[in-house]
């Protein structure tokens, strides 16, 4: 009864699996779908996800949009630079796209026109490109990058062309095989008017350039016209050299007129009599003139060196071309003060050299840190100063040694000397006054030692005239009674000179005789 009963369950199973299989193999079950992006595939807009400015997702041909664009980076920059130059003020326009909620931006420019349609919704913006000739959603796979290439491409190609500079491409056998506008037109500048153009394209400029890897300054001189200067550079690549021919012309006129300009001032510099020395900021010679070898005693071949300010003054103080000091670190701190001194335009001594000699040293400040050294040879001003000074003593020596008083006026009225005698006559010395002694000041002062007279107000009348004038005499009494000779006569340079002359006794009472006759007669 059992074994029955087991056959027939063994059986009922086989059966309902069977059926089962026989079922699913006539209805095959759906495979479950991943979860599909925003925009899948099959999807050919050309559209972007933004949250904010951080991409969430985008279509295939919008990638390939991106990976078109000539900025690479985040990917709300590289779409802006792509857009950037197709729609005007793109970004600022986008920001009332959240008030709006919707708007289309029109392309500008003159290619084929687009419709940049922006929407705003759930916090995500929704960035689709439409072509405006129909309307409608962009589709053809990669049709905006492939406009997005072409027009940087021909961006390129106007650029390239349009360069001002020659641009060329040379294959590992140096030979021409690609350039741009401006190199074509040198070429058949150059070129002989029988010959034809042809391939590869002739040579302008020699392959040291390019053999070097440094930059080379090189020439061309098309019949007829002036020569044309360039710097030429290369770029190396796998199978060749990329070159560059960068116009030069402008810098080499100003080459040579700054050539020109330092050989002017070479040649004045070496007629200086005065020694020039300029240093640049690190304190190296870098320029001199003759006349600096002929007061330092230095050598051309030891200066052309560049040595430093300290070097150069060592060797002028080895050459005794410095004053010689007791104390050597003390000259050694004189140096650096000198150094700053003339740095800030403050530096001017006069050195007493040991043989006898004087030079007036100045240091000036330069651009840029540099400092210039001038080194003068003043023994014969000091030597005609000295002179003059001793002059002046030997002057001053003889008139004190005269009895008479003597006052001495510039044209101005200035008093210039007055001797021993003029202070013992006046009781004042005017020379140790600590201002500017005149003829009115001290007319004044004779007025306070002398009888009331008419003869001090000629005498400042006398001293103020121009041009031609003749000596005069004149007497004066001073308080205590004695009277005096006055006499004024014209000197050089329009100056004046008042002599003062006690008189003695005997021609005093002459005088007085001579005074009451006058008296009578009147």
């Amino acid at each position: 009864m059992i074994l029955p009963l087991v056959l027939a369950i063994v059986a009922a199973a086989l059966s309902a699996a069977a059926v089962g299989i026989l079922t699913l193999w006539l209805y095959p079950g759906r495979e479950l779908a991943p979860a599909a992006s925003v925009f899948a595939d099959t999807n050919r807009e050309t559209a972007f996800l933004f949250d904010g400015e951080v991409l969430v997702d985008s279509t295939a041909t919008a990638r390939a949009l991106l990976a078109a664009s000539p900025l690479k980076g985040a990917a709300w920059g590289s779409l802006m630079g792509f857009l950037s130059g197709r729609f005007d003020n793109l970004e600022a326009q986008l920001q009332r796209v959240i008030a709006d909620g919707t708007i289309e931006i029109p392309s500008i420019g003159k290619s084929k026109p687009l419709i940049l349609k922006a929407e705003h919704e759930g916090g995500l913006t929704r960035l689709t490109l439409k072509d405006a000739s129909n309307d409608t959603a962009t589709s053809g796979g990669s049709l905006l990058a492939q406009r997005a290439m072409l027009d940087e491409l021909a961006l390129l190609r106007d650029t390239v062309a349009t360069a001002p500079m020659l641009l060329w491409r040379e294959n590992a056998a140096g030979e021409v095989v690609w350039a741009n506008g401006p190199y074509m037109v040198q070429a058949f500048a150059i070129m002989d008017e029988s010959k034809e153009l042809s391939w590869p394209l002739p040579r302008l400029f020699n392959r040291t350039a390019a053999k070097s890897g440094k930059d080379q300054r090189q020439s061309l001189t098309p019949p007829g016209k002036a020569r044309l200067w360039f710097d030429v550079s290369s770029c190396p690549e796998q199978d060749g050299d990329l070159m560059f021919a960068i116009p030069a012309d402008v810098a080499v006129k100003a080459e040579n007129a700054l050539r020109d300009f330092m050989q002017t001032l070479t040649k004045t510099f070496a007629q200086l009599p005065i020694g020039l020395a300029i240093f640049d900021n690190q304190r190296k010679l870098q320029l001199f003139n003759p006349a600096l070898m002929d007061l330092t005693q230095l050598q051309a071949d030891f200066l052309s060196l560049r040595p430093s300010l300290s070097a150069v003054l060592d060797a002028m103080r080895d050459h005794k071309m410095l004053p010689e000091p007791k104390d050597y670190h003390d000259w050694r701190r004189q140096i650096v003060e000198i150094e700053k001194g003339a740095a800030a335009g403050l530096y001017e001594e006069t050195w007493s050299l040991p043989d006898g000699q004087t030079y007036r040293v100045t240091g000036r400040p330069h651009p840029n840190g540099a400092l210039a050294l001038l080194v003068e040879d003043i023994s014969g001003e000091m030597l005609r100063t000295r002179r003059y000074r001793a002059d002046l003593e030997l002057g001053q020596s003889v008139i004190d040694h005269m009895e008479e008083a003597i006052a001495v006026f510039s044209q101005s009225g200035q008093l210039v000397m007055s001797n021993n005698g003029y202070v013992g006559l006046w009781g004042d010395d005017p020379a140790g006054d600590l201002g500017e002694p005149t003829v009115k000041t001290l007319s004044a002062h004779w007025r306070t030692q002398s009888a009331p007279n008419s003869l001090w107000a000629e005498v400042e009348d006398y001293v103020a005239t121009v041009g031609d004038r003749e000596s005069w005499r004149g007497e004066a009494r001073l308080l205590d009674g004695r009277l005096i000779s006055c006499r004024f006569s014209p000197l050089a340079a329009g100056s004046t000179l008042a002599l003062f002359r006690l008189m003695p006794p005997a021609e005093a009472g002459q005088a007085r005789l001579a005074e009451g006759a006058g008296l009578r007669r009147a």
